[in-house]
C-alpha cells in the first residue's frame, strides 16, 4: 500500500495547481484546435472532394460516353479526360497518380457482344487506398453497364421469340423470361462483358506510397503521444520538491524497495495520463463535431487503443524517473525535459505526421518512444487495424519503459 498512498499524496498536490490543470488538460486541446483546422484547410483548399481520374478515351463512342458520364455520376471520382500522350507523360512525371484508358472500339465490340478491357495504369508511388477506391467505382459502373446491355439482350431474344407462331410463343412464359434474366445477371456477376485490368509499371520506388492526411486524427494522436509524455517532467519535479523540502529521506525510511519507492513516485504520473487521454478523446469523439471539425473514433477494437494509452503512460512515467535521475538541480530538470521531450515529440510524429518525417529522415523517427506511440494510434484509430497489428508497437513501448526504469533505478542518488 506504500506505493499507492506516495502517489494518492502526489496527485493531491498535482490537482492543486491550476497552471498544471491548464497545462495537461486544456491545452492539448487547443493545440487540437488548431492543428485540426489549420491542416484540415490545408487538405481541403478544393471545394470537390472527389479522387480524380485521368481518362484517355480511344474510342469516343456511344458506349464510352455513356461509360463517361455514369463514371461522373457515381460519386467517388471526378473525370478529367486528356489525350493519350499527354496524359502518360504526366503519368511517368508523377504528376498524376493514375489514367484509365477506354480502348478503340469499345462502342463496336460492346454492340457485337465480344468483350472488351479498361486499363487502369497507376504510378508506382500513387496511393494504395486511393487507387484501390477508384478501381472499385470503375468495376461498380462497368459491370452496371454489362448488366444493363446484357439484360436488354435477353429481353430483346425473348421478343423475337415470342414474335413466332402462337405455338411456339406460348412456350415462352413470364416465368422463363425472369429464369434468362436471373442467368443474365448472374453471368454479369462473375464475367462481366466489360472488364477493368489494373496495371503497375515497374518502379524502383516500389513500397513507398504517399498517405493522405486526416488532420482530426493526427491532431489527436499526436497532441495525446506529446502531452501524456510531457508528464514525465512533472513525475522528475515531483520527485526534486520531496527531496528539497527533506520529505524523500523520511520516504526511503519506510519498510519497502527502492524500487517500490519509484514505482510509487511513477503511479501518479500513470493515472494522469490515462485521464488526460480520455479527455482529449472524449474532444476528438464529441468535441471536434460540436465545433464543425471531422470526429475521430477509437477504432475498430477500442480495447486496444486504451491498452496502448496504458503503455503510453506507463513508459512516459518510466522517462520522468530517468530525467529525476540524470538532473541534479531544477534547472537541470527544466533544461532536460525542454530538450527532450518536445525534441523527442517533434522527432517522433507529434508535430508532424510520421509520414512525411520519414520521407525525409528515414528510419531515425524508430529511436523515440514518441514513434511507436504514435504508429500504434494511428494504426487503430485511423487505419482501422486491431491489436494484432500494433503488438510490435507495444512490445517496444514496453521495452523502452524497462530501459528508462532500470537506467533510472541504477543513476538514481537516493542520498
Amino acid at each position: 500500500m506504500k506505493p499507492i498512498s506516495i502517489a494518492f499524496k502526489d496527485l493531491q498536490i498535482l490537482l492543486q495547481d491550476r497552471g498544471n490543470l491548464f497545462m495537461l488538460f486544456l491545452l492539448p486541446l487547443l493545440f487540437i484546435v488548431v492543428f485540426s483546422g489549420a491542416l484540415g484547410a490545408i487538405g481541403s483548399s478544393g471545394k470537390d472532394t472527389r479522387i480524380a481520374l485521368v481518362v484517355v478515351d480511344l474510342d469516343g463512342g456511344k458506349s464510352a460516353r455513356t461509360l463517361l458520364e455514369k463514371l461522373d455520376q457515381a460519386g467517388g471520382v471526378r473525370v478529367e479526360l486528356q489525350e493519350q500522350a499527354k496524359a502518360m507523360t504526366r503519368l511517368n512525371l508523377a504528376e498524376i497518380p493514375r489514367v484509365l484508358i477506354i480502348p478503340e472500339n469499345l462502342s463496336r465490340d460492346i454492340a457485337a457482344n465480344n468483350p472488351t478491357t479498361l486499363r487502369l495504369t497507376v504510378h508506382p508511388d500513387a496511393d494504395i487506398e486511393q487507387t484501390d477506391a477508384v478501381r472499385r467505382v470503375v468495376e461498380g459502373v462497368a459491370r452496371g453497364m454489362s448488366l444493363e446491355i446484357q439484360l436488354l439482350e435477353a429481353m430483346e431474344q425473348m421478343r423475337e421469340m415470342q414474335s413466332g407462331i402462337r405455338e411456339s410463343a406460348d412456350a415462352f412464359t413470364t416465368d422463363r423470361m425472369q429464369r434468362q434474366a436471373r442467368s443474365q445477371f448472374e453471368r454479369a456477376q462473375t464475367e462481366p462483358l466489360v472488364a477493368v485490368q489494373q496495371r503497375v509499371p515497374a518502379s524502383r520506388k516500389e513500397g513507398q506510397r504517399e498517405e493522405p492526411l486526416n488532420a482530426s486524427a493526427f491532431a489527436v494522436t499526436g497532441m495525446t503521444v506529446l502531452f501524456v509524455f510531457l508528464m514525465a517532467q512533472k513525475t522528475a519535479e515531483s520527485i526534486y520538491e520531496e527531496k528539497k523540502a527533506g520529505t524523500f529521506r523520511r520516504l526511503l525510511a519506510a519498510p519497502m524497495s527502492k524500487a517500490a519507492l519509484l514505482a510509487g513516485k511513477m503511479l501518479p504520473n500513470l493515472i494522469t495520463g490515462i485521464v488526460q487521454s480520455a479527455v482529449i478523446f472524449a474532444f476528438g469523439i464529441l468535441g471536434l463535431r460540436l465545433i464543425g471539425l471531422l470526429p475521430v473514433t477509437l477504432g475498430v477494437e477500442p480495447l486496444a487503443t486504451v491498452l496502448v494509452v496504458v503503455l503510453i503512460a506507463l513508459c512516459s512515467s518510466a522517462f520522468g524517473i530517468l530525467i529525476a535521475a540524470l538532473a541534479r538541480t531544477e534547472a537541470q530538470i527544466g533544461g532536460l525535459s525542454t530538450l527532450l521531450l518536445w525534441g523527442m515529440g517533434f522527432l517522433g510524429g507529434g508535430i508532424m505526421p510520421l509520414f512525411i518525417l520519414e520521407q525525409f529522415l528515414g528510419p531515425l523517427p524508430k529511436i523515440v518512444p514518441h514513434y511507436w506511440a504514435n504508429h500504434a494510434l494511428t494504426n487503430l484509430m485511423t487505419r482501422g487495424l486491431g491489436l494484432a497489428d500494433v503488438t510490435t508497437d507495444m512490445a517496444v513501448l514496453l521495452g523502452f519503459t524497462a530501459l528508462f526504469f532500470v537506467i533510472g533505478l541504477w543513476r538514481f542518488d537516493f542520498d
